[in-house]
């Protein structure tokens, strides 16, 4: 019974986010409190108990009555394709960025669920006491690429919005919303911080999702690796930049994008989530995860 539970409260979770699932995919992000066999969801899938809440259809598993969520998810997936080709092209080129230490995708996109017009969300780890330099440049290098987001550009713009530091790869917000992303998150480059990333976020994700597990390989497609040239290129401005007052020119791009980021009405908006530091900059002024946690609970209650 806590399994058909658990299968359900998933599907729902899934379903507010219109995603159907695979039975691979309910086992590796089963919502619920212990670990349980690909094959257990296989037969309790297969268990009369369900048919009345859930229905399957070309493999993928939903809600009653959300057929065509299965026709939307196939769609998503292929539109998703170019954005990929979007986020892949300007990851090669921010190898060559000063303190970019990783670059990977988040959100509906990282899920390949994404609307046709919709943004590409990068989250970026940069180097500890290098965060604002870091933040500048890669900014910069996105918009001469033609990519950045801004103003009314949105449709297949980069929206660099999440920044971190090495030295702060653990999450702040530890919740169901931020488990789903995370474990879900697409590394386009990351070299030794994708693992590093990975570990720090380990024990709290798998409170919320128990089957799910550090992946082994690098995504076949679409990832990144960083070549001789790109490492010899960037750690050459590195040093340039910190023979030049590295420090310096840290705590005064501290200053100016602190400001900044505060002059912003949006930071103000109610449920905004914004962290400006030494060791996070993020600005979510309209986050996603407690409007579909409140709805998910209503769901489960009904």
């Amino acid at each position: 019974m806590n399994l058909q539970k658990n299968i359900i409260q998933t599907i729902i979770y899934y379903d507010i986010l219109d995603f159907p699932l695979t039975s691979f995919e309910i086992w590796k992000n089963l919502i619920g409190e212990r670990k349980c066999s690909l094959g257990e969801i296989t037969e309790t899938l297969e268990s009369s108990e369900l048919e009345n809440r859930i229905e399957e259809y070309n493999g993928f598993y939903f809600l009653h009555g959300r057929k065509e969520l299965v026709a939307w998810r196939i769609q998503a997936d292929k539109d998703a394709g170019l954005k990929f080709e979007i986020a892949e092209k300007a990851a090669k080129w921010l190898r060559f960025a000063p303190y970019v230490r990783m670059v990977a995708l988040t959100g509906t996109l990282a899920m390949k669920n994404c609307e046709k017009d919709s943004d590409i969300d990068f989250f970026v780890v940069l180097e500890k006491g290098r965060i604002f330099t870091g933040r500048l440049l890669a900014t910069a290098m996105t918009h001469v690429l033609g990519r950045r987001r801004y103003g009314k550009k949105v449709k297949n713009r980069i929206c660099l919005n999440y920044f971190v530091a090495t030295d702060s790869l653990k999450i702040e917000r530890q919740d169901l919303f931020a488990a789903n992303e995370y474990t879900f998150v697409f590394l386009l480059f990351s070299g030794s911080a994708g693992r590093d990333f990975y570990r720090a976020n380990f024990d709290w994700i798998k409170k919320f999702k128990p089957n799910w597990e550090i992946p082994e390989l690098a995504p076949a497609r679409y990832h990144v690796d960083p070549t001789s040239i790109s490492r010899f290129a960037q750690k050459a401005l590195e040093r340039l930049i910190n023979s030049l007052g590295g420090d310096r020119i840290e705590t005064w791009l501290k200053c100016v994008q602190i400001a900044r980021i505060g002059r912003n009405p949006l930071t103000r908006k109610d449920g905004a989530y914004v962290r400006a530091n030494e060791k996070n900059l993020i600005f979510l002024p309209d986050p996603q995860g407690v409007r579909i946690e409140k709805e998910w609970q209503k769901r489960i209650k009904s």
